[in-house]
Order: structure tokens, then C-alpha cells, then sequence
């Protein structure tokens, strides 16, 4: 090694001897000839102090040396006069009397300031056009080291629980998956192509019925979707399959590994088991299948106030079987009218006729355009049921499709809580959200899963299947931790027959079935054990853990939101040997303006 000791390392105990640091410059100071280095690494900084009375020459290349400069330092460790220590350093109280200094490479001037409180002003874009310089700073640096001990702590767990370690193809078959697949052209047989995966889903499955009994991956994914702030055409999940349980074994699992991360993390374990919640139950209390828990701001069922009301605008809903639901977000009664206006759009976006609200004034009466309609009664059940005070904004909504309203309520009620300031950000809630339904119908109006098409159906609602499948539950969960769904699983589907019924409702043809699903069907007639499990979105783990704004600052070569890798100009045009060479012609749209 060149060095002998990191640029953390350095303490009281190693005053009087001699140390070779090796590192990055972070600041160079000059006090009346005595040239001060701030030497960098991932460990830590120390520093390097270089006298011309001590010695010329070295400190003649000190001074030389600029930021970013990559240097070598021998020299004395000695400890610093008692007015002179920096607490906020590990190597705080001892300082190197720099005997040798050898420039080990130079460096321009970055494209923007590496220190912290400068470097988070500058522009994501210009910051991933660099990453590699940008990957040099202390915070970024941190969130991918409790990256890796998340990583640690989730195969030490699970070895422990006796699961194996699988890696599953990168190149494999295109099978509908929810999004579409990255295909890459196979040379050797021209027109075919292999698929990345989106998941390991049917891979994990097979393992299963091949007698593997317990597998886990962190696997790496790929989705070609339409992007959005959050999200990677690649990322990681934590797959997990189990052969012979039912959904209670895998919660005690996950519930076990959440805890290992959250511990290895610095984070305080959670009480297990984690708190669950059916899908019913969290669309009508919070309007969500992943609730934010740390806040209340519940939905609140007004059709027992409002039965037989006056006021046709809810009276009308309520007769038809809708929903008349509203929240109290507490202490917003004096945001501005075009806050509520902006909200009022948001309503009419989910499409509903628009938003009723109340302001609770400083003197107890109710400021709203429709309370002239309400009865003593009405008045009293909300204030009952909304537990109203002064300074309260009560927002309603109405519809006649009960979903429209708890999506609308549920999301209003996160920006509300927002506004007001009221969600911890300090704080971690998980729970299990349970009991999805088993299909919701596309754009066309047929039925699609509302997870995969290779989940179980309750046992209790197997004969809606006959009669009504749109009602069916699934054995299907997501684990939730502070309304970011971080995990998705199900119980499978083991037996072939069922299997194939779960294709003829989704209308997947004969030919689709043997093409696509053949591997599958044949593996399932070979006695396939009873399986399931969950895929949890790595990702999103490592930034709530790591306090990231987003996923991004947890990997540590993202894309942006276009998928575009700004530092490797990636993707790309190639040459027309490689289109040749797979048997590729571009057909490409022509070119619009701008």
C-alpha cells in the first residue's frame, strides 16, 4: 500500500509517528508561508501542515497544489495546541508536519464547488453530467456506504433464515409484465431477440418448483416506462420466494428483515409484528393502498349525517349508492382562497363537480357557501364525527363512484398535511397493506391483475370467479413504510388448472399461453409446491433510510427523468456495422419542429 493510514484514522495516539496519507486536496491555505492542506478520502480529512523552516521543499510543493489535486503526504503525526482542536473532526486533535509531498496527479478547476452547502445549490443535471466528481462528496459518499451495510444486513439475515442466493438471467424471454421490456437482438438467430427482465417473477417460481424451497436475490430490474421524477429505467428490488407457506410466514420474514435493515441503518427497530391493514380498509380511512401513517387526518363517512339531508348536492349522491366523504385538516382554516381554488381544479381533475369546504373562524362560526343548507342536526354530527375545532378546515367530496372520492380525499390529505407542517420527518411507519383485489379493469373496460397473473385468489371468494371475478380478493400484500410502497408480493398460483383459468378470464389466447407461458404451465403439471412471495424496491428502502430527497441519490450512477446517463451520453447512436451486424434497418419518424 502507499499509504499507512486513512485520512480518518489519525489520533492522540499516534502523535510522534510517521504516516504516509494518501487523498484529495480538499483546501489549501497559505498563513505567512505555512502551507495548510485539508487532505481528503473517504474516510475522513486530515490536516497537513507544511513549514519552509522544517522543510522547503516539500512545502514549495504544497503551496503548488490546488483543489482536487491528488497528493501524497509523509510525514509526523503531532498533536494540535488545545485552542487549535476541531471537534468536528475525528482527526481534530493532531495535525501532520508534512516532511514529503509528492503530487500524485493534477486537476482542473470542477465544473462546480465540491462543498456541501455550495454543491446542493448547483443543478442536479450539471452535478450527473459529473457524477465522478461529484460521488467525492462526504454526504453522497455516506448514503452509498449505508447502502452496502443495508446490503450486508439483508444477506446476513436471510442466510440465516436459510435462504439461498440466486442469480437469475439478465437475458431472458419477453412475457407481458405490466411495462414494456428492453429488448436486445440476438445476432445468431436474426429477428429474435432476448428481453431484460422486469422482475425475476417466473424465474423465482421455477426455482420453487425445482425444490430450492427458499431463495432471495437483490436483483437488478429493467422497465422501458414512461419516467417520472422517482424513477429508474433500472433499479434494484430485493426478490424473496418460499416454497409451503401461506401469507403469515412471509409477513414474519419481512417484519424480521425490515428490522435488520432498519438496525443496521442507525434507525430504531421497529415493534414486530408490523401493524396490517386490508386494501378496503386503507382506501376508505385514508384514500391510499400505501398510507402515510405518521399523521391522522382520517376520511371521514358523512352518509349517516347527511341521510335524508336537504341539501340535494350531497343528498342526490347519497341516494345513489356514491360517497359523501370529507377531512379536517386542522389549523388550515386561513389558507388563502386560491389555495382552495387550486384544490377545487385538483377535485374537478378526479372528476368531480367540484369542492365543498367549511372555515372554522376565530370566533367559532363556520365561514362556507353551503352551511345555509345544513339542519342543527347535520351540523352537529359533523362537528361529532369531523371533531371540529376553531380554526379548522373541513374540504368534502362527493361522487357517485366511492373510489373517486377516497383517491381525491387521500390525496388531498397529504398535501393538506404538508402544508400545515404536521408529518414527522424523523419518524418511520410501516404496515402491511393486505387483501388487493384480484383484478381492475383497463382503460377498455376487461379485466387486467391488478398485480400479475400469477396470484391466488382467497380461498373464501374462490367461487366469484364463476359468477363476478371483479369482486375476487387476491392473496396479494404490499408493505408500506410512510405512504411509499416499498414492496410488493402474492401467493401463487401452484396448480395448472387454476393457472390456465386465471389466463381464460384475462383472455390471454391458446397460442399466447404456449408461447409465452408454456415454460411455466409445463413446470406447474410437475408437482409444483404451494409458493409465494414479495419483491421490495431496494431503491426506495436506501433512501428512506438514508434520508435521500430521492432514488437517485442512492445509486451511484442514476439517470435522470428522461433515462438519459448525462456522464456516459448514454443512450447512443451506433455505427451501421452493429445495426448490420443484428440484422437491424432504422425506420426512424421523421424529425418535427423543435
Amino acid at each position: 500500500m502507499q499509504r499507512t493510514h486513512t485520512c480518518g484514522q489519525l489520533n492522540q495516539e499516534h502523535i510522534g509517528k510517521t504516516t504516509v496519507l494518501c487523498g484529495w486536496v480538499d483546501t489549501v491555505r497559505d498563513h505567512g508561508g505555512i502551507i495548510f492542506i485539508d487532505l481528503r478520502d473517504r474516510y475522513g480529512i486530515t490536516q497537513v501542515v507544511c513549514d519552509p523552516d522544517d522543510n522547503a521543499a516539500a512545502t514549495e510543493i504544497a503551496k503548488s497544489t490546488r483543489p482536487e489535486y491528488v497528493i501524497k503526504v509523509k510525514g509526523t503525526v503531532r498533536g494540535r495546541p488545545a485552542d487549535m482542536v476541531n471537534d468536528r473532526l475525528s482527526t481534530g486533535g493532531i495535525e501532520v508536519i508534512g516532511n514529503e509531498v509528492t503530487i500524485l496527479n493534477r486537476s482542473k478547476t470542477p465544473p462546480f464547488p465540491l462543498e456541501e452547502a455550495k454543491a446542493e445549490k448547483v443543478s442536479e443535471e450539471l452535478r450527473m453530467e459529473s457524477r465522478f466528481l461529484d460521488l467525492r462528496r462526504p454526504s453522497v459518499q455516506e448514503r452509498l456506504r449505508k447502502r452496502h451495510k443495508m446490503s450486508i444486513a439483508i444477506r446476513q439475515f436471510m442466510d440465516a433464515q436459510e435462504f439461498v442466493e440466486i442469480e437469475t438471467p439478465i437475458l431472458t424471454k419477453s412475457t407481458p409484465e405490466g411495462a414494456r421490456d428492453y429488448l436486445v437482438p440476438n445476432r445468431v438467430t436474426p429477428g429474435t431477440f432476448y428481453a431484460l427482465p422486469q422482475a425475476p417473477q417466473q424465474y423465482k417460481q421455477l426455482l420453487m418448483m425445482g425444490g430450492l424451497d427458499r431463495y432471495f436475490q437483490i436483483a437488478r430490474c429493467f422497465r422501458d416506462e414512461d419516467l417520472r421524477a422517482d424513477r429508474q429505467p433500472e433499479f434494484t428490488q430485493i426478490d424473496v420466494e418460499m416454497s409451503f407457506v401461506e401469507a403469515e410466514d412471509l409477513y414474519g420474514i419481512i417484519d424480521g428483515l425490515l428490522a435488520s435493515v432498519m438496525e443496521a441503518s442507525g434507525h430504531p427497530v421497529p415493534e414486530l409484528p408490523l401493524p396490517r391493514i386490508s386494501w378496503h380498509e386503507a382506501m376508505d380511512r385514508f384514500g391510499s393502498d400505501k398510507p402515510d401513517l405518521r399523521f391522522g387526518w382520517e376520511l371521514k363517512d358523512l352518509a349517516p349525517v347527511f341521510q335524508g339531508t336537504q341539501f340535494k348536492v350531497f343528498g342526490k349522491v347519497i341516494e345513489g349508492g356514491g360517497a359523501v366523504k370529507a377531512i379536517n385538516a386542522k389549523g388550515l382554516a386561513g389558507v388563502p382562497i386560491r389555495q382552495i381554488d387550486e384544490w377545487t381544479e385538483l377535485a374537478k381533475s378526479h372528476g368531480m363537480g367540484g369542492l365543498a369546504y367549511i372555515r372554522v373562524q376565530e370566533d367559532g362560526s363556520w365561514k362556507s357557501p353551503i352551511v345555509k343548507f345544513f339542519s342543527e342536526a347535520e351540523i352537529e354530527g359533523l362537528k361529532s364525527t369531523l371533531e371540529i375545532e376553531v380554526g379548522d378546515l373541513i374540504l368534502f367530496a362527493a361522487s357517485d363512484t366511492t373510489l373517486v372520492v377516497n383517491e381525491f380525499l387521500g390525496r388531498l390529505r397529504v398535501e393538506t398535511a404538508t402544508q400545515a407542517g404536521i408529518i414527522p420527518e424523523d419518524e418511520f411507519k410501516f404496515t402491511w397493506v393486505t387483501e388487493f383485489p384480484l383484478f381492475e379493469s383497463n382503460e377498455a373496460g376487461r379485466l387486467v391483475p391488478m398485480h400479475h397473473p400469477f396470484t391466488s385468489v382467497l380461498p373464501e371468494d374462490m367461487h366469484l370467479l364463476e359468477t363476478d371475478p371483479a369482486k375476487a380478493r387476491a392473496v396479494a400484500y404490499d408493505i408500506v413504510l410512510n405512504g411509499v410502497e416499498l414492496g410488493s408480493g402474492s401467493i401463487r398460483i401452484h396448480d395448472p388448472e387454476r393457472q390456465g383459468q386465471m389466463f381464460d378470464l384475462l383472455k390471454i389466447s391458446e397460442e399466447e399461453k404456449n408461447s409465452r407461458f408454456g415454460h411455466l404451465l409445463n413446470a406447474l403439471s410437475y408437482g409444483a409446491p404451494p409458493h409465494g412471495g414479495i419483491a421490495l424496491g431496494f431503491d426506495r428502502l436506501a433512501q428512506l433510510m438514508a434520508g435521500g430527497n430521492t432514488i437517485r441519490d442512492v445509486i451511484a450512477f442514476p439517470k435522470n427523468h428522461k433515462g438519459i446517463d448525462l456522464m456516459m451520453d448514454a443512450p447512443s447512436t451506433v455505427d451501421a456495422k452493429q445495426l448490420h451486424d443484428v440484422h437491424i434497418q432504422l425506420d426512424l419518424p421523421p424529425e418535427t419542429e423543435g
